[in-house]
């Protein structure tokens, strides 16, 4: 959240709403987005014709994402967590769930603000899991604030509603914006909407999935529409010493874990395909300027 001017009205009691964008695609990011205000600000607030995102135009959605933002008696804030973070913490050895991903960002936004000295005194909140126990949840970390949790509730706060605005045009530009790493491998962005189920996204995963290195960093690859994905592709053995570790027993002892367990399986490339110089060098190590190396400085 970007360091702005403490308004006058933050020691006014102020109300707060949280919701996401992108929790269901498989490709970007999913984004947390608040909004507050006075409390007193409350009955303008929902003459403003916020609505849950999910049921208005992209055009629409933009212009009332500027009128909130250029409203002085309107904060607002959000956390864009990249698809690379999101598969990282839910493949990781003690793994983070989705909704626990969920949960922390919501409660990482209701830090900043009260670090910014906004005196927060309701916070309206659209339930990821159980809604009583998310509750609890919250109220156990912040006790000074009241926290109402129910599903639906983008549409039936308007300071959630626009939250909701908030954050799906942040993950909209951040997708239509986003910088493909993978220059190199002449990757087109006709990626679709994202969703598991567009026609266009199941193209856009087919064609660009990697057989050793998977897909490009613009996907979540935790996400279990990946895995079909990779059944043609090559069979990757880690070395672990860890007892606890899954895998079978090689031949010097350890342990060894294999990534079909995420999707990757199949055929054992020649080692002139996947070698780190040298002739028939894979591509993805000529493009990075990666270079063997067997003595460090």
């Amino acid at each position: 959240m970007d360091a702005v001017p403490l308004p006058e009205w933050a020691s006014e009691p102020c109300i707060m709403g949280i919701d996401e964008a992108g929790r269901g695609p498989v490709l970007g990011p999913m984004v947390y987005g608040c909004l507050y205000c006075p409390l007193s600000y409350q009955q303008t607030l929902a003459s403003l014709n916020f609505a849950d995102s999910k049921t208005l135009k992209e055009e629409k959605r933009e212009e009332l994402s500027e009128n909130l933002k250029s409203d002085p008696s309107l904060g607002w804030g959000v956390d864009v967590i990249d698809p690379r973070d999101l598969s990282a913490k839910m493949l990781q050895r003690e793994k983070i769930n989705l909704n626990e991903i969920s949960h922390n960002s919501a409660m990482g936004l209701v830090r900043r603000v009260l670090d910014l000295g906004v005196f927060l005194t309701e916070v309206y909140v659209d339930t990821v899991g159980d809604a009583d126990k998310y509750r609890e949840k919250l109220s156990a970390r912040f006790p000074g604030v009241k926290f109402v949790v129910s599903k639906k509730a983008d549409s039936l706060y308007p300071v959630v509603s626009g939250a909701s605005i908030v954050a799906k045009v942040t993950r909209d530009r951040s997708l239509r914006d986003w910088v493909l790493d993978e220059t190199a491998q002449n990757i087109t962005r006709n990626f679709g909407s994202g969703y598991p189920g567009d026609p266009d996204t199941k193209a856009w995963l087919e064609k660009n999935k990697h057989p050793l290195f998977g897909f490009p960093t613009l996907v979540r690859f935790s996400w279990g529409t990946c895995t079909p994905y990779f059944k043609d592709c090559t069979q990757v053995l880690w070395e672990c010493d860890k007892d606890e570790e899954e895998g079978s027993t090689a031949s010097n002892g350890k342990k060894q874990l294999k990534l079909s367990s995420v999707g990757f399986t199949g055929y054992k490339r020649k080692i002139e395909d996947i070698e780190s110089s040298g002739k028939g060098r894979c591509k993805f190590f000529q493009t990075r300027k990666l270079e063997l190396v067997t003595k460090f400085g």
